[in-house]
């Protein structure tokens, strides 16, 4: 790993941890809000209607890319970017004079900065925002057990996504074309620009450069039902930028927002944050997977990223939950079923 691409993991990384840190910050206002989405967190059941809205969803997005709709699905995607980002902005924004309008607007803001000029740091301030506000929402919506079942359900459909059907490639070639916060940008080229370059253009992904594209075998990473991730190289070998999923950051730091809100386990007291001990370690296994997610990338194989990242979370999580003496049954959720 060169000192570019160690500078691009570096920056996924953080982009990790924002959203996490932003998903715990938002468990407590969103709550008290009452912005809960279902009424029963703690039916396992709301994780396979999550689940079958998903592979709905997945089925018309595939549909609009085949049939030449793609713009409807970037107005989708930005009103949806808008709806996220005004949750966010209605628990943050400070009671200001005309505060609903502020609201408004900059939920406004977000999305039309991303229809005007979809520069990689503009994708990635609103896919944090974005991400951090969907982890938070989810969080308090399933329980312990419903989280544990989402995600490893995510994780199995993902697996199956990538090595079986391989239907993400298709949804990632046409996602990728959108330059929309689905996807986030991770340059590690001095001086990198989504917009002036030509975009990446996967063919199960293709690499390219500045020039142009080549065939690659697959190197990409799929998350939950959205996105590849891969890398721009140039003919050198020297990679432009890596593209990873937003997906990939949401869906495990469901568990570490939910752990922070439903485990009995005592909060650590930070002023700003819900966070107990299997929250953190939640979150931390869900670094670790990246890691070993983006090293497996780097080294030009296929792999969902799901199975890894989600099972980092769980794992850590159930980990911090033996640590301060949570039974297992009950950190899963299953104790009133026993």
């Amino acid at each position: 790993m060169n000192v570019r691409v160690a500078r691009g993991v570096g920056t996924a990384l953080v982009i990790f941890v924002l959203v996490q840190a932003g998903a715990l910050s938002l468990v407590a206002p969103f709550d008290a809000a009452g912005y809960r989405a279902v009424e029963n967190p703690s039916d396992p059941t709301n994780s396979l209607l999550y689940l079958g809205a998903i592979l709905v969803v997945t089925a018309l997005m595939l549909a609009a890319f085949r049939y030449d709709f793609a713009r409807a699905v970037r107005g989708v995607i930005l009103i949806s970017a808008a709806l996220l980002s005004w949750y966010v902005f209605s628990v943050v924004v400070p009671g200001v004079p005309a505060r609903g309008a502020v609201v408004v607007a900059c939920s406004a803001g977000v999305a039309l900065a991303l229809l005007v000029y979809p520069e990689w740091y503009v994708i990635n301030a609103a896919g944090v925002l974005m991400g951090a506000g969907a982890a938070g929402l989810f969080g308090i919506s399933f329980g312990l057990l419903p989280a544990v079942v989402l995600l490893a359900a995510l994780a199995i459909y993902d697996a199956i996504s990538v090595y079986g059907t391989e239907h993400m490639l298709d949804l990632a070639e046409g996602v990728l074309d959108l330059n929309v916060p689905v996807v986030l940008v991770i340059p590690v080229a001095s001086g990198y620009s989504l917009l002036s370059g030509e975009g990446a253009q996967p063919d199960t992904l293709k690499r390219r450069g500045e020039g142009e594209a080549t065939p690659a075998p697959n190197d990409g990473l799929e998350t939950d039902h959205e996105e590849d991730v891969g890398e721009t190289e140039p003919e050198g070998g020297e990679r432009d930028a890596l593209f990873i999923g937003l997906g990939d950051a949401v869906m495990p730091t469901v568990m570490v927002a939910s752990a922070a809100s439903f485990s009995p386990a005592p909060a650590l007291g930070l002023p700003v944050a819900a966070l107990n001990l299997p929250a953190l370690l939640a979150a931390v296994g869900t670094l670790v997977g990246l890691l070993l997610l983006l090293r497996n990338v780097l080294r030009g194989e296929a792999h969902a990223g799901l199975p890894l990242l989600n099972g980092g979370a769980v794992g850590g999580y159930l980990l911090g939950s033996v640590i301060v003496g949570v039974p297992l049954v009950r950190a899963v959720g299953l104790a009133p079923y026993l």
